[in-house]
């Protein structure tokens, strides 16, 4: 069944307005009498379409549920900017898996470090992928690519988790072996291709951050989030 995600539903009159309308009424061809589903604040709202104009969509609420698609816990990644568009890529794997919310940050290893108005233009692209994935993997909301965020500030942020780990292959125990919560919050951090500096692991670990690996093999950046995530997801009991 088609699936559309709006912010603001008002369930006393849900219409279906902009882009949204015109890929149902032109690119779907969906017709009065047909189904869809909207979600909107973690809900699923099972609609029949009332009328089709060329810019709205009026439907009828037949039912409504919680989305049963959204995990237990609340799992943020937290990833060092990787080059070219590889995080793209980090993006649409994280909400397939479930992440709330992607934080680019920027470490002393990154090699791609955009600015403000640079990565405005890439958030906006990035955001459209996740709510692209979000659609695809029947999420109940759209999560959030935030602001890229320096090392120290992406640390706080991270701190403020109830379960916050970071990837660093030179101590830690096997992230297998984590005693992941099945509720509540979660944050991982993720290094781009270079890993982090010592310094950084030092500085996590001092606030608190559980270092963990995911084994012998070295990962390529975009390869260790989906794994780590997976694992993840597994261990809390939603995969």
């Amino acid at each position: 069944m088609p699936r559309f995600f709006l912010p603001d539903l008002d369930p006393g009159r849900p219409v279906i307005a902009g882009e949204d309308a015109r890929h149902i009424g032109f690119a779907l061809r969906m017709r009065p009498g047909e189904s869809l589903t909207v979600c909107s604040g973690g809900v699923d709202y099972h609609c029949r379409i009332r009328e089709i104009t060329p810019d709205s969509v009026f439907l009828e609420i037949l039912e409504e549920s919680p989305c049963g698609r959204e995990p237990t816990v609340e799992l943020t990644l937290f990833q060092a900017m990787p080059k070219g568009d590889k995080l793209e890529q980090i993006v649409q794997k994280a909400v397939e898996l479930g992440a709330v919310r992607i934080v680019p940050v920027l470490t002393r290893r990154c090699i791609s470090r955009p600015d403000g108005a640079q990565f405005a233009k890439k958030q906006q692209r990035l955001q459209k992928i996740a709510h692209a994935a979000a659609k695809q993997a029947g999420r109940g909301i759209i999560p959030e690519v935030a602001d890229m965020l320096p090392y120290s500030r992406a640390l706080e942020e991270l701190c403020r988790q109830q379960l916050p780990v970071m990837l660093y292959e030179s101590e830690g125990i096997s992230l297998s072996q984590l005693a992941v919560p099945r509720t509540g919050t979660i944050g991982v951090l993720v290094g781009s291709e270079g890993g982090f500096d010592p310094e950084e692991a030092e500085q996590a670990r001092n606030a608190g951050v559980q270092p963990v690996w995911l084994g012998p093999r070295i990962l390529r950046c975009e390869t260790a989030p989906v794994t780590a995530l997976s694992l993840l997801m597994y261990l809390s009991g939603n995969l």
